[in-house]
């Protein structure tokens, strides 16, 4: 299954939009859309309107764009964590995209944790 997404600034690292790609998924980046520097406010609209999930790493702003507006695409985040080696490469991220797809969770109107689904 191909999903749309939209990287946000804070995730954008070429290997992981590389490797998005040849996972079979629509990526487009924050850069891409021309929507660099902008609040994630619009950021998140941009998403709804195109129809894409976005990931990002930015837990606290989306998590109150999600609040503020449960309808959507869905929103995929990835938590950091000031211990390094509990933080998930590129791949895993991926892969926790991956284990998502499989399980069929509906992703419209989702808050989801990829560091959940990194198994």
């Amino acid at each position: 299954m191909s999903l749309k997404l939209l990287i946000d600034e804070d995730s954008q690292a070429k290997l992981l939009v590389t490797l998005l790609v040849q996972a079979g998924h629509n990526v487009l980046t924050v850069n891409e859309a021309g929507l660099s520097g902008q609040p994630d406010s619009i950021v998140f609209d941009y998403a709804c309107k195109g129809g894409r999930l976005v990931v990002t790493r930015n837990y606290d702003d989306f998590q109150a764009l999600h609040k503020a507006n449960s309808i959507h695409p869905g929103i995929l985040v990835v938590y950091h964590d000031a211990n390094y080696s509990k933080n998930m490469s590129h791949q895993e991220i991926v892969k926790a995209i991956t284990n998502l797809e499989a399980a069929k969770i509906p992703l419209a109107n989702q808050f989801i944790s990829l560091n959940h689904w990194n198994y």
